[in-house]
């Protein structure tokens, strides 16, 4: 469904004009969008972050390294897999551990079951009504509740694995630095393998589904950074690389990225130093690794109308939907090679050191740094979780989308510029109160 045409006859313009919406829906956390139009063009779009900061980094100062993973769970309902990860990660090199062999599979699998469920959630429940005029997805049901069942299913099938792993799907408690506090049997992971053949042809039929919603005309030159494995899809291992060149160890994040502090927003802002904005998730691990997705796969979103880069933030419903397939598809393997390994985590050895994790989670790169005391204490921690790397992409969107179509009537604006900001799925503090929205028009 191309945008409607700035040049076509306009609405009889207004001296002054505010919209305001106390809450958007279909995101996770609060928030506000400004957006000002002046002189028939956006002069300003702005995602107000307002919710009060609440200072994990300061709080795992003085803890010890055994408690990190279940404190950063908590940082995320949706994605605590995406943060403990990124957390051991950087535990294990500061203390110079390796994890290898069937844990790392295990982490591999467990990382899979987060996609599966985000995903499902985020295309069947979250995005798909902006596509068909629907407010929520009580609403689409009546419609497509085929549809609302598959998502749910799928999202069932993620929630299993992760508990199966996890403990729990919700704050997952047997992840650990080293590894597990407990792993699976191959009995107990056999079941598994059924329900998740089951989720992928659910998974398959949800992209072909996707692939026919009614998505605007629009692209974005966007520099895309993500991880890069030489030899698999990226989930927890990687370099950080980017479609500009950017092609740096996890450890040398801060040397191409920085935070920037801005006045309408609680949480921080992150650019490339040199160049501005960038944007992270599944667009972007897509365009940087779709050589690495296997050949059926990148089968399945040629026939969705992909090619190898996709520029179109919309079209991510489809991105997210091709991942949920491929989450699938390595759970399966990764279940049917499995050998419980001989202990559930290697030993560490605290000492006083920095230690860098980055992995991906379902909205993009979570990159932690811990530094610790020779105990094992830590000093000093930094988190920069995905969304807050997409804000300044987000508003750039917001500003390309709104201006073409800034003649529009307001409730037409409003609900294209909720749908952009949807594209990303982001996770403003991981509740699902909605954002406010206003347009000021001078």
């Amino acid at each position: 469904m191309p945008l409607p045409n700035p040049s076509a006859k306009k609405a009889k313009p207004m001296a002054s004009k505010t919209i305001k919406v106390d809450y958007l829906t279909r995101v996770e956390g609060e928030g506000a969008l400004n957006l000002e139009i002046s002189g028939g063009r956006v002069t300003s779009a702005q995602l107000k972050i307002f919710e009060p900061p609440r200072f994990f980094e300061a709080f795992l100062r003085g803890r010890s390294y055994a408690e990190v993973p279940d404190i950063v769970a908590r940082i995320c309902g949706i994605c605590p897999i995406a943060y403990q990860m990124s957390a051991v990660h950087a535990i294990e090199s500061a203390f110079g551990a390796a994890v290898g062999g069937e844990l790392r599979a295990l982490r591999r699998l467990i990382y899979c079951g987060e996609w599966i469920a985000s995903h499902a959630l985020h295309v069947a429940m979250l995005h798909a009504p902006d596509f068909l005029g629907f407010p929520d997805a009580i609403q689409m049901a009546r419609d497509h509740g085929e549809v609302v069942r598959n998502g749910l299913a799928l999202k069932k099938a993620g929630n299993d694995l992760m508990r199966l792993l996890g403990g729990r799907e919700i704050h997952p408690v047997s992840v650990k630095a080293g590894g597990f506090h407990r792993v699976p049997t191959r009995c107990e992971l056999a079941p598994m393998a059924e329900t998740l053949k089951r989720a992928r042809d659910i998974a398959v039929g949800l992209v072909r589904w996707t692939a026919g919603l009614p998505f605007p005309e629009f692209e974005q030159d966007y520099e895309f950074v993500a991880l890069r494995h030489p030899g698999e899809y990226p989930f927890n291992e990687g370099r950080l690389v980017s479609s500009r060149g950017i092609d740096i160890a996890i450890a040398d994040y801060e040397t191409e990225f920085e935070e920037r502090q801005v006045a309408h927003s609680t949480a921080l802002h992150s650019v490339v130093k040199r160049r501005g904005v960038y944007h992270v998730g599944p667009l972007a691990r897509y365009a940087l690794n779709f050589d690495l997705l296997p050949g059926h796969v990148q089968a399945l979103a040629r026939e969705a109308g992909l090619g190898p880069v996709c520029r179109n933030p919309f079209q991510s419903i489809i991105v997210r939907a091709i991942e949920i397939v491929y989450a699938c598809d390595e759970a399966l393997r990764l279940i049917a090679e499995y050998e419980p390994p001989a202990e559930a985590a290697v030993k560490l050895e605290p000492r006083e050191s920095t230690g860098f994790g980055c992995t991906e989670a379902p909205r993009g790169i979570c990159w932690h740094r811990y530094e610790f005391e020779a105990d094992g204490t830590i000093r000093r921690v930094r988190i920069v979780p995905p969304t807050s790397q997409n804000q300044p992409s987000i508003e750039a969107d917001l500003a390309a989308v709104a201006g073409t179509i800034v003649d529009r009537p307001d409730d037409e604006i409003r609900h294209r510029c909720e749908q952009t900001i949807r594209n990303y799925d982001p996770c403003i503090s991981c509740s699902t109160h909605f954002l406010k929205f206003s347009i000021r028009r001078s």
